[in-house]
């Protein structure tokens, strides 16, 4: 096949070396999903989206190191600034068709905004595992179509956790969430994320996670807008908009590598 245009992109961030690392690969037409895997697999990064221009919008596929996935915030902001940046994309508002429906990204502001499904957290026990993975007892423990969502009452018990990956990988969910009310002023709340059983020990910063997080602190607090900040080891900010059944994820981007895959 012909050389595909790749790039590394840092998300949720406006500072190289922070935020949430994905891969960006341009396709000409679609391809097969195993090739994707293998240099998803190669890139070795939480998420490697793959764009393929349609009739309106793109296509858009997201591939962890070892599996495909149903949403991804970070890697489609990602994908929207490669698109603006390399000058493929000249509309303020770029659509994206996923596994999740339609998505879209808006330049507004000086950020990227991203119009996401919300998928809020309804109250559930917490599975034994959960707990004793996480090593600390949450006040409160939800779950939704994909993660589950452990709430804390200080934010230093969320930025303390050291879970035991390999027991996290069996609670049964794509993914957990920790968060809490944020300790700094400039922020609502902060998170930390977890997806063993997706390759992925610890996200730096997960878009789609604040479309569970977001309803939930956005209910608790009785704010619409809310700004949170992802406490990993890279850090990220994420600007928060609950709008009913929708969650607008905002955020910055920075282009830290371009080359081609070459097979």
């Amino acid at each position: 096949m012909p050389a595909t245009p790749c790039y590394q992109v840092d998300a949720f961030t406006d500072s190289p070396f922070a935020g949430n690392p994905a891969a960006v690969c341009l396709l000409d037409e679609a391809v097969d999903a195993d090739w994707m895997q293998f240099v998803a697999r190669e890139m070795n990064l939480a998420e490697t989206a793959f764009l393929t221009p349609g009739d309106v919008g793109y296509s858009l596929r997201w591939f962890t190191p070892t599996t495909e996935v149903d949403l991804c915030g970070h890697a489609t902001l990602a994908s929207a600034h490669i698109l603006w940046t390399t000058g493929r994309s000249e509309s303020d508002t770029i659509s994206f068709h996923t596994r999740s429906g339609e998505l879209t990204a808006t330049r507004r502001e000086g950020r990227i905004v991203l119009d996401f499904p919300s998928t809020p957290a309804s109250e559930t026990p917490a599975p034994p595992a959960l707990i004793e993975a996480l090593g600390a007892i949450p006040q409160w423990v939800g779950k939704s179509v994909f993660d589950y969502l452990a709430v804390f009452e200080q934010a230093d018990q969320v930025r303390g956790l050291e879970p035991d990956f390999r027991q996290l990988a069996t609670v049964g969910a794509r993914g957990v969430c920790a968060t809490a009310i944020s300790d700094v002023d400039k922020y609502d709340y902060i998170s930390r994320y977890f997806a063993p059983s997706f390759g992925i020990d610890e996200d730096p910063v997960t878009g789609s996670a604040h479309c569970m997080s977001g309803p939930f602190w956005s209910d608790r607090l009785g704010k619409g807008d809310l700004v949170a900040y992802q406490a990993s080891a890279r850090g990220g900010v994420v600007g928060v908009g609950v709008r009913g059944g929708r969650v607008e994820l905002a955020g910055n981007a920075v282009t830290v590598l371009q080359g081609e895959l070459t097979c």
